[in-house]
């Protein structure tokens, strides 16, 4: 489904992405795991367009995409989970959710929020509430279903336990897990190794905005690299 070949992403003069390689088949769950700064999410913004390569190519169903705008991405069945959640802290869950669905016609989009709100009950409760009342967790999870609002294919999430308590995190995680059994494709990028691991079927070590490693689920728990950087 996306094969990104040989990528190179520069912010200036300053090389983020180092000749970098992934493949995700479909309805995978693949992670990429790396500390701050190892160009994860400088990854994710160039696979979804918000960020041009200088060298390389991104393909998503064996078409070339590293010229497409981001929009059109999402139309094509691609979507971004951002960094941060940033949900919209002024507007409700609900207003938040038919955002997510600007690319669908207006009548559909409270129909599709009801589904994609069916896995997170505490949006449903709390629709009218601002989402900048909500916990982080619940944050987190308001982003994740209103990515969903495009019936994705792809779903891309960066970071999706980051500033979460070990218990949201657990929380997050299965909810990210009942959407790959119902059968989205996803890919995500986490400085939390550990959950990343358990979660993928294979996975990608990015470090100092390189790959140093790739394997399944068991590979990647027997890495030498893996254990001595991440794991312990």
């Amino acid at each position: 489904m996306l094969n990104v070949e040989n990528v190179s992403t520069y912010y200036g003069q300053i090389c983020a992405l180092d000749n970098v390689s992934i493949k995700v088949e479909e309805k995978e769950a693949v992670s990429v795991i790396g500390s701050n700064g190892a160009g994860k999410s400088t990854l994710l913004k160039t696979i979804i367009g918000e960020l041009r390569p200088k060298n390389g190519d991104i393909q998503l169903s064996g078409r070339s995409i590293i010229n497409e705008k981001t929009f059109k991405l999402v139309s094509r069945g691609m979507t971004l989970v951002p960094e941060g959640r940033h949900v919209f802290p002024l507007l409700s869950v609900w207003d938040n959710l038919l955002l997510g669905g600007y690319t669908i016609p207006s009548r559909e989009r409270h129909q599709r929020a009801e589904e994609v709100t069916e896995p997170f009950p505490i949006l449903r409760e709390r629709k009218d509430q601002l989402a900048g009342l909500l916990s982080g967790g619940e944050q987190q999870m308001l982003a994740i279903a209103r990515a969903m609002m495009t019936s994705p294919r792809l779903l891309l999430l960066d970071e999706p336990s980051m500033g979460l308590s070990p218990k949201l995190v657990y929380e997050v995680y299965e909810k990210i897990s009942d959407l790959h059994l119902q059968g989205t494709t996803i890919l995500l990028v986490d400085q939390n190794a550990e959950m990343a691991i358990d979660f993928c079927s294979r996975g990608y070590v990015l470090m100092a905005g390189s790959l140093v490693g790739h394997g399944s689920k068991s590979e990647l728990k027997e890495s030498e690299i893996v254990h001595r950087s991440y794991l312990g």
